[in-house]
């Protein structure tokens, strides 16, 4: 796709803030897919190999530098998503101008430009901290090339704006036929979903003191006091997935990925030994898979699932087990249309378990994790016949009235780590926020053996935005990974 290609071509900020599809005469439905299809495969392909490599998925062996799984990568790690989530801006941008305009006037397509956007910015921010946001793509229109980089809370506080009006556009807003291949056009789903990206960006925030009684009294007034006002997603066919059909512009961009490249990590124990060990049906052959593979196109190893120790020392040099199968002619990640992951609603019910269970809302805290992670099995497998308490019970992780909070949000985060997966970088934004799931520490890690608080910023910006950049790292701490973005600090 033409995005890709000039993101992965320029060093250029200005070139970022620039219009790159050359898209002023296009019409929203026309630039919707494009934008959904490129954001998604940047989310896709770097969650395959560095968010899976930080959240102990996937172990890329080898003893190389820079390996991201011992929590060591280089600045050239940032470019990728910084360019690309920027150039996706300006199209999503775009629908919103065009859409407000008197010819195209249409308030369906303003509201999921905002929702959209906001997607974007919290996905930025949450990776880099600080960055431009009231200045950024402002280009073309306003000849800003050096535009200034937020304070994060700035920006999360504007993009909590955002998915306000954009509720209120999609309440009135009409179905738009075509241009929309995660909802078919059904805006009331994408309000749905914009109400329920809202709330997993004020729990993202909730632990900020300064910000923290107003983020858990909004959402109770989402969920609770105002919940006419603010509708969320109701079971799994409401949940934001961009399905790929193989034809057109809907082909996975896993297929880009080399087959001998896309199989050659190692799956980690931590991620594959619960699965095993709960008898999984997502990684079941037997019963649910086809042609011999399971739902997740995993290969067991000796007739078994096994993984492989993340953060191990340089020179151990451990046998790979199972991995991720990528036979294309066969079931495989690399062609399953679920892929597509932008938030699912097996999230949405663990992030309603967190809050019930820290008192900020009603209902009951078990019958949330309970169907979390009941969703989170049928997403994948939607006929699976087991009850989900039975299940719970015998694979030990049933739900604990008695238990600590901080038990009951390992239990929550350990079911969410995999309704997460695919997701961009939403496990490790999560285990930056809470610490959980608990997660095993090599004696290889390192950055003193501490997750990775965020990405650098790309190297060029210190040429092209030299004082701005001055600014942000004079303000929020040295540009390194080991810097805590502001949610995280203290």
């Amino acid at each position: 796709m033409l995005s890709i290609l000039l993101a992965s071509c320029t060093k250029d900020f200005q070139e970022i803030n620039t219009d790159p599809n050359g898209t002023p005469v296009a019409l929203p439905q026309q630039l919707l897919p494009p934008a959904l299809v490129s954001t998604l495969s940047y989310n896709m392909l770097r969650n395959r190999n560095f968010n899976n490599e930080l959240m102990q998925v996937t172990v890329d062996l080898g003893d190389a530098e820079g390996k991201v799984f011992r929590y060591d990568y280089r600045a050239t790690w940032a470019d990728y998503l910084y360019n690309g989530w920027y150039s996706e801006l300006t199209n999503f941008k775009d629908i919103y101008k065009i859409a407000s305009q008197e010819l195209n006037y249409n308030k369906s397509y303003m509201g999921i430009s905002l929702i959209c956007q906001s997607w974007i910015y919290s996905m930025l921010t949450d990776t880099y901290g600080d960055v431009p946001y009231f200045e950024s793509n402002l280009a073309k229109d306003s000849a800003i090339y050096e535009p200034r980089f937020d304070k994060q809370k700035d920006i999360y506080l504007d993009i909590f704006k955002k998915l306000e009006e954009a509720n209120t556009l999609l309440t009135t807003g009409t179905a738009i036929s075509g241009g929309d291949p995660v909802y078919s056009g059904n805006v009331q789903k994408w309000r749905k979903f914009g109400n329920s990206l809202y709330l997993r960006l004020l729990l993202r925030i909730s632990g900020k003191a300064e910000v923290s009684d107003s983020c858990i009294a909004k959402f109770k007034d989402i969920v609770e006091t105002n919940a006419a006002k603010y509708p969320i997603m109701a079971s799994n066919d409401e949940s934001a997935i961009l399905r790929w059909t193989g034809i057109g512009p809907y082909s996975s961009p896993y297929l880009s990925v080399r087959e001998q490249d896309f199989k050659a990590p190692g799956l980690g124990s931590f991620f594959i030994d619960h699965l095993a060990s709960w008898n999984d049906p997502r990684i079941d052959i037997p019963t649910y898979g086809s042609n011999g593979i399971n739902r997740w196109g995993i290969a067991p190893y000796s007739g078994s699932y096994q993984g492989i120790p993340s953060g191990y020392s340089p020179g151990d040099n451990p046998i790979k087990k199972s991995y991720f199968y990528s036979n294309t002619s066969t079931s495989s990640l690399m062609t399953e249309p679920l892929t597509g992951m932008i938030m699912n609603y097996a999230e949405l019910k663990f992030i309603l378990a967190e809050a019930a269970a820290k008192g900020w809302i009603g209902g009951s805290a078990e019958t949330y994790y309970n169907d979390g992670a009941l969703s989170s099995i049928t997403q994948w497998i939607p006929t699976w016949p087991m009850d989900i308490k039975t299940f719970l019970s015998a694979a030990d992780i049933e739900w604990v009235e008695s238990e600590t909070l901080d038990q009951k949000m390992e239990k929550i985060h350990l079911q969410k780590y995999y309704a997460l997966f695919l997701e961009d970088m939403e496990q490790w934004f999560e285990y930056r926020r809470t610490g959980h799931p608990l997660l095993p520490k090599g004696p290889g890690l390192k950055n003193g053996g501490i997750m990775p608080a965020r990405m650098t910023y790309p190297v060029y910006v210190q040429s092209t935005n030299p004082t701005n950049y001055k600014l942000a790292v004079a303000g929020q701490g040295s540009d390194v990974i080991s810097t805590q973005v502001w949610w995280q600090k203290p």
